[in-house]
């Protein structure tokens, strides 16, 4: 049975994968801008690029969907 399947998108290309990041591992300049909170989120493209970093995942999971990316978790 081949029947495709609407709810993900059919290229790799759109999705994006979510990760919680300790603020302690990032640079000095990334620290300072995020004050007193000790994990952010990240958003990186298929490609492993970073595409941006976030207060909380449900916030990454929303500004991927809304420029129509599939996020997805990473453990």
């Amino acid at each position: 049975m081949n029947t495709p399947f609407n709810g993900l998108p059919q290229g790799a290309d759109r999705i994006v994968y979510v990760r919680e990041v300790a603020v302690a591992e990032l640079p000095d300049e990334v620290r300072e801008q995020v004050g007193e909170v000790e994990v952010i989120w990240s958003v990186h493209g298929a490609d492993g690029r970073q595409l941006a970093l976030v207060a909380d995942k449900k916030l990454a999971f929303h500004l991927a969907r809304e420029h129509d990316f599939t996020p997805v978790s990473v453990h």
